[in-house]
Parts: C-alpha cells; structure tokens; sequence
C-alpha cells in the first residue's frame, strides 16, 4: 500500500483538528513527518506556519519571508496548482489584480478533481510564487498580497 496526495491531505487533516502536535509514519519505505505549526491565525492575518510534510526523498521547498505587511496566501491541498480555468485561457489573478477573499485565485487538482482555491484575503496581489502546472504542497505560499487597510 502507497500514501496518495488525497492519503497525506487526510493525515495532514486530521492532524490539524487532533490535540497532537507532531505525527511519523513509515510504510512500505516512505517516511512521513507531520509537524503542527503556531496556533492558527485569524483570517486576513500574515499567514503562520501550517503543519508541514516531509517526505523523505522529496525535496520540500523552502521560500523567502515575506514583506512586512503583505498577507501570504497559503495551498489549502497538496496537488497541481493551475492558474487559468483551462488551458489557453487568460489566469485567474495576475499581479496587481484586486482580489476579496471569495475571489477564486487558482485551482488546485487532486487525483483528477479540481478544487478552487479562494484568496481568503482582501487586497491586491503582489507576487505569484508559483508557475502554473507545478506540483504544490499544503501550506506552501502561492501568492502575496499587500492588505487594503
């Protein structure tokens, strides 16, 4: 038996809703090192650290800190992000786009669903961190935007 994305965004779930603040897990040869990260922030505020995964052999990127004042916008799901409706057409957001926080910035697919991703935030988009196509994990920041105060 593998772990699957949807297995480790499962895991990744439940711990989050667990009391637990760390979870190992070994089959078949695939480790995985599940870590909660600071409490969980108030929507619209800077982005704190989520349970992290490590899965060993997989490079696990690391991005620079963000700006003062700009809200990070994180991947809800571990999958394919995609940043047009379909291929061709023009992205959801772009930088300098204004977004609100039911804006539909992307989607990310698991396992052949797609699943729309919100901003959750309100402002305008800064800085695209990731190209469209490219494989993203939960928690990885997708986007920046700097907050309408």
């Amino acid at each position: 038996m593998t772990l699957t994305a949807k297995d480790v965004a499962e895991i990744m779930r439940v711990l989050e809703e667990s009391t637990f603040d760390s979870l190992s897990l070994e089959m078949d040869g695939v480790k995985l090192n599940l870590q909660r990260g600071s409490p969980a922030s108030p929507r619209g505020a800077v982005h704190q650290a989520p349970p992290q995964a490590t899965i060993a052999g997989e490079a696990n990127p690391t991005l620079p800190g963000a700006e003062s004042g700009l809200l990070e916008v994180p991947s809800p799901l571990l999958g394919i992000f995609h940043r047009a409706p379909k291929p061709g057409a023009p992205p959801f957001v772009v930088v300098g786009s204004r977004v609100e926080e039911q804006t539909v910035i992307g989607i990310i697919e698991v396992m052949k669903l797609m699943n729309p991703v919100q901003a959750e935030v309100k402002g305008e988009v800064v800085e695209i961190l990731i190209e469209s196509g490219a494989a993203v994990e939960y928690g990885q920041i997708l986007m920046r935007v700097r907050s309408e105060a």
